[in-house]
């Protein structure tokens, strides 16, 4: 249970060097304070994270962007109004508080305001900022609750907050606007087209860049298991090929998909925002039950199926690249 006295050790933790597990919306994060530089360097030892990948500093509310961003446009401050606390993600130029550690060397840093409460209240009693890239090991599937954080990490990490499980599901939409005009560096829990409505033009998602960010390499996000990508038609074609050559098949797809009887199904349901809230869950699951290999039914690429398919692309990646 969450009490006002563990609150409290959360955050004199992170006044003290430590690191936590924190609850936000779209996964649960390892954070330190962004200020403290060895902190931050244990979340990289923590994590196997490479040390020029940057994380992305979390703050209590708009007011501290300034703090943190040498230069914040017009459009920011209107995605900031429009959508903090969530799932969004701005990069911008940064001040000298943003340390080479936390901005892999950068001269941007990425910011956001969280929409989870355990997060908020966190973040407004420590006064500042947390660097807190997913609470995982650097290249696997993101944790939404706090037992994968603790089937993850154990003892590495001081203390593990329970907030439940994450309503978003996936990371945070990371839009760079330090160099003019807007660009959208991953898909995440914010849609394209709701970003596009507030700044009133086309967003393109810029997949080559010289911006690092988190979330970035092409294979990421990924499971034990090989994962295959399917169309929602092309499913049981693929599985039967699969099973052909003797591998443990699962489908990751909804429940209309017709399959073999003895094929494991781990639901994924068609709707783009319900198939974000539960996909990290099931590919843990299938995890769990051993599979070789899963078909991924990949969801309409519009909305938060964006960000579905950009992970499922990601899990399904060679991984050697």
């Amino acid at each position: 249970m969450l009490t006002p006295d563990l609150l409290d050790r959360a955050v004199e933790l992170l006044r003290r060097g430590g690191v936590i597990a924190l609850p936000t919306e779209t996964v649960y994060g390892l954070a330190a304070n962004a200020e403290d530089e060895l902190a931050v360097r244990r979340v990289f030892a923590i994590k196997g994270r490479p040390a020029n990948h940057p994380l992305i500093v979390h703050i209590p509310d708009e007011e501290y962007l300034p703090e943190w961003a040498r230069e914040v446009p017009d459009e920011a401050k209107a995605l900031a109004r429009a959508f903090w606390p969530g799932p969004l993600t701005l990069v911008l130029r940064r001040t000298s508080k943003a340390t080479d550690a936390v901005t892999g060397g950068q001269d941007t840093v990425a910011l956001r305001v969280p929409g989870h409460s355990v997060a908020m209240e966190v973040l407004e009693r420590l006064g500042g900022g947390v660097a807190a890239p997913s609470a995982n090991r650097f290249g696997r599937v993101s944790p939404t609750t706090a037992e994968h954080v603790q089937r993850d990490l154990g003892d590495d990490v001081d203390l593990v907050l329970d907030g439940g499980p994450s309503t978003v599901g996936v990371e945070s939409t990371i839009v760079d606007l330090s160099s003019g005009a807007p660009a959208i560096l991953r898909p995440g829990g914010l849609a394209t087209e709701d970003i596009e409505r507030v700044l009133g033009r086309k967003v393109p998602v810029r997949t080559s860049t010289t911006v690092r960010v988190s979330g970035s390499l092409e294979s990421h996000y990924a499971p034990r298991a090989g994962v295959v990508l399917a169309e929602p038609h092309e499913a049981v074609q693929r599985v039967e090929a699969l099973r052909a050559q003797g591998l443990r098949v699962g489908v990751l797809g909804p429940a209309s998909l017709s399959l073999p009887g003895d094929v494991q199904r781990f639901d994924v349901p068609g709707e783009p925002a319900q198939a974000a809230r539960v996909l990290y869950a099931r590919l843990r699951e299938a995890d769990e039950q051993g599979h070789d290999i899963l078909v991924a039914c990949l969801p309409a690429a519009s909305g938060l199926g964006i960000a579905v398919r950009d992970r499922l692309s990601r899990a399904a990646a060679p991984r050697d690249s």
